[in-house]
């Protein structure tokens, strides 16, 4: 449910797709050029649902992990974000190519230090995720991978939320029903709605010790 949530959330956020580009004057060609973005969309929405389903095996790995050698959530982050360094070598010029483009943004000052405007949000983007993903890592020692695939999916969902709102994007009624589902569902996971049906309709079992 909460997947599903997520999925019409995300499939009425997309709306028309279209890639920044311009726009071609032969109707035919910019109806094939539409095309190639859509397949480009789905491409991208491939490749996520590709990545939530190697997140949630590699989190009942970790839990495997922990469970035979022991809970360290700090060692795991570490070695899980070294190794892959090596497959970013081939990237290292195109890298560092878009740091000198960020160097050259306009300057702003932080607690009194000039910095440019997107080395800022970078330090900020690399604080806030080194946050994220330390929690993460913790909270898969202190819950089963389910629950840390359920918090990381409904965090996805708040971005999205988010996201929405903050680009002033229209909230449709499919909108709606995508949150929905998603808050249902997590109500019927962590248990809440089943105890709030339980205090309005009383079990068969309180009904006859009640008698008794």
């Amino acid at each position: 449910m909460i997947s599903a949530g997520i999925a019409v959330c995300t499939i009425q956020s997309s709306g028309d797709v279209k890639a920044q580009r311009e726009t071609s004057t032969d109707a035919v060609e910019e109806e094939r050029l539409k095309f190639i973005d859509w397949l480009w969309w789905c491409l991208g929405i491939a490749i996520l649902t590709f990545a939530l389903f190697v997140s949630a095996r590699m989190g009942i790995f970790q839990e495997s992990l922990y469970s035979k050698y022991g809970k360290h959530p700090w060692e795991a982050l570490y070695y899980t974000h070294l190794l892959p360094l090596v497959f970013w070598l081939p990237t290292a010029p195109n890298l560092l190519g878009h740091l000198s483009l960020a160097k050259e943004t306009p300057m702003m000052e932080v607690f009194g230090v000039s910095l440019p405007r997107q080395v800022v949000w970078l330090i900020l983007y690399v604080v806030t995720q080194g946050l994220c993903i330390s929690a993460v890592y913790v909270l898969t020692t202190e819950c089963a991978s389910l629950t840390v695939t359920l918090t990381v999916t409904l965090r996805k969902f708040v971005s999205l939320i988010f996201s929405i709102v903050y680009f002033k994007n229209p909230f449709t009624l499919g909108h709606w029903l995508g949150t929905l589902l998603v808050f249902i569902g997590t109500l019927i996971f962590t248990e809440i709605l089943q105890k709030c049906v339980a205090l309005v309709v009383p079990s068969q079992k309180a009904v006859e010790k009640k008698k008794k």
